[in-house]
């Protein structure tokens, strides 16, 4: 298979496994979902000789560093955006939540945002890209005893994270102890 079939291969079979990459990690933005996803293909179509037998995981490495271009560009946007003083997801952040508006789960969410860039994508990518640790490997760039570790200590962060946020978690309890005193 000439290098030319190979990256047409892998595009028709990784296209939207890419897409939903990009989307998970761009919170569904959809213009900037596109244009990202046409950089990484652009990318592989480059370098269609360097293409593994499994591309996946490395189109994935591929996609996180047009990710990391393209969010410090949106970062851009976003100062001049909130200088400007029209920035809607500023405004946004005004809301103040109740405690019942929050969606079910929201909190492990909360608690992955807590954590470093790296430690979230390394647990992203066994959770919603379901990689094992050789893919997660390839992704990084890093051999396999390192991607383990990277998970092995994002695992444990998060947990201490979520036991960090447990008592503010159990607070709806205390409402109903104050309500048999008065």
């Amino acid at each position: 298979m000439s290098n030319d079939e190979t990256f047409a291969a892998a595009y028709r079979e990784h296209y939207w496994a890419v897409s939903r990459y990009v989307a998970r990690r761009l919170d569904g933005r959809t213009s900037e979902v596109e244009e990202v996803v046409a950089e990484v293909f652009t990318v592989a179509w480059r370098r269609r000789a360097d293409l593994p037998v499994s591309p996946l995981p490395w189109l994935y490495g591929v996609a996180r560093n047009c990710l990391a271009n393209a969010v410090r560009g949106y970062g851009r946007r976003r100062r001049l955006m909130d200088r400007l003083g029209n920035d809607e997801t500023a405004h946004g952040r005004q809301i103040v939540d109740s405690p019942d508006t929050e969606a079910p789960g929201s909190w492990v969410h909360e608690a992955l945002a807590r954590l470093s860039e790296a430690d979230q994508e390394v647990l992203r990518l066994t959770a919603w890209e379901e990689l094992g640790v050789d893919e997660v490997a390839v992704v990084l760039g890093c051999g396999k005893r390192a991607a383990a570790m990277r998970l092995h200590r994002a695992r444990r962060r998060l947990r201490a994270e979520i036991d960090r946020m447990r008592p503010a978690l159990t607070t709806g309890t205390t409402a109903t102890k104050e309500h048999h005193h008065g």
